[in-house]
């Protein structure tokens, strides 16, 4: 064992050491090249020398450097099996090679000679060589012109007459370029002479006739062979209609939209690899360092170009995208991509909103200070078509019609899938890119995160349809590496889960040919004891969609947050509760009073522990008494209760953590900090520039605010109260409410399959708890749409306890016109508000109604007595789960209610709600 061990070490030395070599390698190189007032021939021989010491066996490297008429090699150069040439080119040209070989036969690293970070460093040190030789030119030309100014400077004709002569000689193709652009500026500016040289360009007077005469034939395509035999007369007109500094304007301008040509053709070109793009941009970096300056024109087609490439081509993305992202933006982006040598994916739906939310933010930090401190944690990428090259890698490319199953099916084999798709393996080239990542973030944690091509658009917002999976990243390199392999591998395999697809059928994107992007980001946060985990964590939303109160406003917006990682807040949890705050009005709680406050306080907090290397659930409590002093903020996170009196601790003085009787309220977070506002304008701004009401994660590490997401908010049409009928009779009254109404339309309804909270609580096996949540599957797929409700105890849905609430899923509920949860005091069975969670975004996207009841409660109308009483279809619609029929009720209301349907109205300024029995309308 301690041999192995020590072999892992010395291995994991050695890459670091070979790693150092490359780095030193490039920056050295980059140092002689930054300095271009060094004779060329010298410069290069410098390089010769430097390039050896980045290989992995220096002594037995050799180079030669050859360009135009020119070789340099280093001494004993020869060529030998063992070499690697990467093309030196300018303009789109080979000017030349670059050649490493080693003399001897050297050992091989996984079946090659030379490593990946090897090939990589020679293409990125031939790519700097190039750039360089291209100034060394640029300059000479130059030099020519300044020679030719003063040669010429009493003759505007004559100069530019041997201005552009020099050009013909030096490089015919930009020649032609600069006099194309210098007629069409010409001809914009609305000289007469210009457009006659156009029309006459390479047409006989039968085609100049043609070409005007019928105003339906296309006209005759201008040629501009002739601009060679034309440049006198092109140049002359703008020696006499332009000043020169104007022309010398153009001339420099046109040049360097020339050498930006590259960046253009390689974006443009619908079948670029994502590596001929990120080449291009890379290459572009170096040029822009250097001044270029390019016309807003090409600026904008590259930005809309960029987007289009990276990340969407939805049109209302690319309008706003193009006015917030520049090129730049990408040099970092590009960087951290791991991705195979034919892809052609984008980053995803995840990447796209939370990039874009970022630099709208950035470019606005002037206007709104608030915005200095944000963040974005660091992130690697793998693009969407990873998912498909990972298939074929595998032989697997036949689950790709895993999403035209009976969901049934999809549902039974999809345990089976995850374990398939473990057991598979990565290409060698997305292994290598991983390790890298592995290497740049080191042991600090991690959350690999879905980026579908479908994520986070508009009206789809796939919340929570896909996996985010937690790595404690602990242990060797290869340990953390097959940990990573394993999260991203359970991510793909969540692309056939029985969720997202039955969400894509519902919203007609079936067909789509879904892939997935991966995010691999460092989890915001810090260490606590053994634990790590953020100060805070949570979702705000521009809308509020669920009011707590009719003094609330839909547009004050929610804030949804706890201590620890998010999960907590955006999965629903049988047994714990957030704390919810409107940004728009702090100060009009949820709860109120004292009792309240205590009752509903968070508990529990989800965290990454780093001692055994796995995600967990502690309680708070127990986290405060042992390392209290280790959490960031806590005096504006917890407030003390003594002596009957809640009240938040005026700095970290006033708090002891061993002794005190504290709770989690962030009291003084939204009172003494800018938290409160700084998310309220962050949801206004990005709601005003987006054109849509979003949806936010964040986490707080006690430093910086961290966005983490942003996408446009799930959201129903906003609707009218609905009038209470006040002369219903007693025994058609089903249930009423006086507690968190909100409004909304309800259809009649036909079925009703209520889960009797009483039955619920008897059921001592985890298997019939479970068979409750199946049997509500199979209705939800053989009931009429939209024309049952769902009633039943606790909270449906959640991670946990499954004895606190029904065990479901999206594609269980899916079809329900209504969700009733039921408080129980003898069960304790308690509704929660999850207003944020993603299944109560899944119910105001699907425009699922839901109420919470509370029969217990003074002046409620609970009918048990009827749902127990009607005739129970349990046993014909559901005949292998007939058992549960106790627990389990499945009613037709017509049958049961002398012909009548269920009515459900809602009213949220009375905050009242009823259900009863009524014709049909």
């Amino acid at each position: 064992m301690k041999a192995r061990n020590d072999n892992k070490l010395e291995n994991l030395l050695k890459d670091l050491q070979e790693r150092k070599k490359e780095l030193n390698c490039l920056y050295k190189v980059e140092e002689l090249l930054n300095n271009p007032q060094k004779p060329l021939e010298d410069l290069l021989r410098d390089v010769l020398d430097i390039i050896p010491t980045g290989w992995q066996y220096t002594e037995l490297c050799l180079v030669r450097i050859s360009y135009k008429d020119q070789v340099l090699e280093t001494p004993g150069f020869e060529e030998t099996p063992w070499m690697i040439t990467e093309e030196i080119r300018i303009q789109e040209k080979k000017a030349g090679d670059l050649t490493v070989a080693y003399s001897h036969e050297v050992p091989h690293s996984q079946g090659q000679i030379f490593l990946e970070e090897e090939i990589r460093l020679l293409r990125t040190i031939a790519d700097r060589l190039s750039h360089t030789l291209l100034h060394y030119e640029l300059k000479k030309t130059f030099t020519k012109w300044q020679g030719i100014q003063e040669d010429f400077s009493h003759n505007k004709l004559e100069k530019w007459r041997a201005i552009m002569e020099t050009l013909r000689r030096s490089d015919k193709k930009l020649f032609i370029y600069i006099s194309r652009k210098m007629l069409r500026n010409l001809c914009l500016s609305g000289s007469e002479q210009a457009n006659k040289l156009l029309k006459t360009f390479n047409m006989d007077q039968d085609e100049r006739r043609m070409a005007v005469s019928d105003d339906n034939r296309p006209l005759i395509k201008q040629k501009m062979r002739r601009l060679l035999e034309l440049s006198d007369q092109i140049f002359h007109l703008a020696a006499e209609t332009m000043d020169e500094d104007q022309i010398l304007y153009n001339i420099e301008k046109w040049i360097q939209e020339d050498k930006s040509k590259f960046l253009v053709k390689a974006i443009d070109n619908p079948n670029s690899s994502l590596h001929e793009i990120i080449d291009a941009i890379t290459r572009y970096r170096y040029i822009e360092a250097e001044g270029i300056k390019l016309s807003s024109s090409i600026r904008k087609g590259l930005r809309v170009s960029l987007v289009r490439r990276f990340f969407y081509d939805q049109l209302e993305f690319i309008n706003v995208a193009k006015k917030y992202i520049e090129v730049r933006d990408y040099y970092d982006i590009v960087s951290h991509i791991i991705f195979h040598a034919d892809s052609r994916g984008s980053l995803g739906g995840k990447s796209a909103g939370l990039f874009l939310a970022s630099r709208i933010l950035e470019n606005l930090t002037s206007k709104y200070e608030v915005f200095k401190d944000i963040q974005v944690p660091k992130t690697w990428y793998i693009p969407s078509d990873g998912l498909i090259n990972f298939l074929y890698y595998n032989d697997m490319e036949e689950v790709n019609e895993q999403k035209y199953k009976n969901i049934e099916e999809i549902r039974f084999e999809y345990p089976n899938l995850i374990q398939i798709f473990k057991n598979a393996q990565f290409p060698a080239r997305i292994t290598d890119g991983l390790k890298t990542a592995i290497e740049d973030i080191g042991d600090h944690p991690l959350v690999v995160r879905s980026s579908s091509l479908l994520e986070d658009r508009l009206g789809a917002a796939f919340s929570g349809k896909y996996k985010s999976l937690f790595l404690a990243n602990r242990g060797s390199k290869e340990e953390r590496l097959e940990r990573l392999k394993d999260a991203i591998a359970e991510i793909y395999a969540s692309t056939f889960s029985p969720d997202p697809i039955e969400y894509r059928t519902e919203k007609g994107f079936l067909d789509f040919n879904e892939e997935m992007g991966i995010m691999i980001q460092e989890v915001v946060g810090s260490r606590m004891g053994p634990y790590f985990l953020p100060a805070f964590s949570g979702v705000a939303f521009s809308n509020n969609e669920f009011r707590w109160t009719p003094r609330i406003d839909r547009n004050d917006g929610l804030i949804r947050m706890t201590l620890g990682l998010g999960t907590r807040v955006v999965d629903r949890v049988a047994d714990d509760y957030p704390v919810l705050v409107a940004p728009g009005k702090p100060d009009l709680r949820v709860n109120t009073t004292m009792d309240e406050i205590l009752r509903y306080a968070p508990r529990r907090a989800d965290v990454i522990n780093l001692e055994t290397n796995v995600f967990e659930t502690i309680n708070i409590l127990d986290l405060v008494r042992h390392y209290g002093p280790d959490i960031p903020m806590g005096h504006d996170l917890f407030s003390k209760v003594s002596d009957g009196i809640i009240e938040t601790p005026a700095s970290a003085f006033f708090i002891n953590y061993e002794k005190d009787d504290l709770i989690l309220t962030f009291e003084g977070l939204f009172k003494r900090t800018a938290f409160v506002q700084e998310v309220r304008i962050m949801l206004e701004v990005l709601q005003e520039v987006l054109g849509t009401p979003v949806d936010i994660e964040f986490a707080h590490d006690g430093r910086h605010l961290n966005l983490l997401q942003c996408r446009p908010q799930s959201f129903a049409e906003e609707s009218t109260p609905q009038e209470i009928p006040h002369d219903i009779p007693a025994q058609d009254i089903l249930f009423s409410a006086d507690r968190h109404v909100s409004n909304g339309d309800v259809p009649d309804i036909r079925y009703i399959v209520y889960v009797d909270p009483e039955g619920y609580r008897k059921l001592s096996e985890r298997s019939d708890l479970l068979n409750v949540g199946k049997v509500v599957g199979w209705l939800n797929q053989i009931l009429p749409r939209r024309e049952f409700i769902l009633m039943g105890p606790g909270r449906w849905g959640s991670r946990g306890d499954i004895k606190l609430g029904v065990s479901v899923t999206y594609s269980e509920i899916n079809n329900t016109a209504m969700l009733c949860e039921i408080a129980w005091k003898k069960g304790n069975f308690t509704p929660e508000l999850s207003f944020g969670t993603y299944f109560f975004q899944d119910l105001v996207e699907a425009s699922i109604r839901y109420l919470p009841l509370y029969p217990d409660g003074n002046g409620s109308v609970f009918n048990r007595e009827f749902l127990l009483n009607a005739d129970n279809q349990l046993s014909r619609l559901c005949g292998e789960f007939s058992y549960l029929q106790n627990v389990v009720h499945v009613i037709h209301v017509p049958a049961a209610a002398q012909g009548k349907i269920l009515r459900v109205v809602l009213n949220a300024d009375q905050e009242r709600a009823l259900g009863y029995f009524a014709v049909p309308r």
